[in-house]
């Protein structure tokens, strides 16, 4: 059977016309792609901004949890005559916040920094140090004072637990939803 030249030409304007279709569904498939990749961009970050809300709102339990325990200790272990949460301070257009800040006048004469963390990481180990090299920059009139940091963590590690003591600064954990000291007979704190 022999092909004329109108049926090659009917192919082959079929074939033009089924290829306009697929670049047609192509187009409109890359368009919906686009428009879901954008939705999906969205959601993502809209999930990230409620994971970021919801370890905001953790760390301030875990803030919430340690106070009272916290305070406890302070004023008994330490004789501290003001236990302060969440203080924030501003000068010259720097801010530095300190979970619980701790101080007592007379012949204690000292000041105690607590950060609190839900599961301790190293750089709470500098974050701490700045804070208590900055300390009396932002806090002139504790000038005098001797100055010790405090780690207190729901979650550590012992290595994170020795790399603190180690650094000079005293370990709390909690314990039968406690707060306690976590620190070796004889233990020195580095003051600052």
């Amino acid at each position: 059977m022999q092909t004329t030249a109108d049926e090659v030409w009917a192919l082959l304007r079929e074939l033009i016309e089924a290829q306009k279709e697929t670049d047609r569904k192509f187009q409109e498939t890359d368009r919906k792609f686009q428009e879901s990749s954008r939705k999906t961009d969205r959601q993502l970050k809209e999930l990230g901004k409620q994971i970021g809300g919801l370890g905001e709102k953790f760390g301030s339990f875990t803030e919430g949890l340690a106070l009272p325990s916290m305070e406890t200790l302070l004023r008994e272990r330490f004789g501290m005559e003001v236990v302060s949460p969440s203080v924030r301070i501003s000068k010259a257009g720097q801010h530095l916040e300190i979970d619980v800040l701790s101080y007592a006048n007379g012949p204690i004469n000292a000041a105690y920094v607590v950060e609190v963390k839900s599961h301790l990481r190293e750089e709470a180990i500098a974050q701490l140090k700045a804070l208590l090299e900055r300390f009396r920059t932002f806090f002139p009139e504790h000038r005098d004072k001797r100055v010790y940091g405090i780690l207190a963590a729901v979650d550590l590690s012992a290595a994170m637990r020795e790399r603190v003591l180690s650094e000079g600064f005293y370990v709390a954990r909690i314990h039968d939803q406690v707060f306690e000291l976590d620190v070796p007979e004889g233990f020195q704190p580095r003051a600052y």
